[in-house]
């Protein structure tokens, strides 16, 4: 069965809601009960740490003279706007839907952390056998899961076209 081109954005937009609500939940949550630089340890290969990011990811930028929360901020409102436009002509289509769902609601969960503090509450470090990869929030993790489920759909929009 083809995937249809056109559907309702609405469902969409809940799902984005979703992921910035529980984002900047969490993000509220650990910025009141964590102290900046602080790690409260989970598990062998997980910690809890409260880390503020003024840059992007992998702090990228982080050292910069704060031109980049303002740059950041209007990289992620283009973001989302091509993104609602894109829902809005391929509603139809789930997967895609779903991937730019997720990154819709997590792009817009670091603006507002951008917007309101000037930097992104990250809180989530995984490391393993003393490597560590940078801590994250959940606004990072819908977003990649999102990146993660367009390479599928294309993936398979490549299959079906054989």
């Amino acid at each position: 069965m083809a995937a249809r081109r056109s559907g309702s954005i609405w469902p969409w937009l809940g799902i984005a809601l979703a992921v910035i609500l529980v984002d900047q939940l969490t993000k509220t949550i650990i910025s009141g009960t964590v102290q900046v630089n602080e790690t409260r340890t989970v598990s062998a290969f997980l910690d809890i740490v409260c880390a503020h990011n003024t840059g992007a990811a992998f702090s990228f930028l982080a050292g910069a003279s704060g031109w980049q929360r303002w740059f950041f901020i209007g990289l992620g409102i283009a973001a989302a706007a091509f993104i609602v436009w894109l829902l809005a002509r391929h509603g139809g289509q789930r997967l895609f839907g779903w991937a730019l769902a997720l990154i819709l609601g997590g792009a817009v969960g670091n603006v507002i952390d951008r917007l309101w503090h000037g930097y992104v509450v990250d809180f989530i470090q995984v490391h393993w056998r003393g490597s560590y990869f940078p801590s994250f929030n959940a606004a990072d993790s819908a977003i990649t899961i999102g990146a993660g489920l367009l390479i599928l759909d294309e993936l398979l929009r490549v299959r079906r076209s054989r």
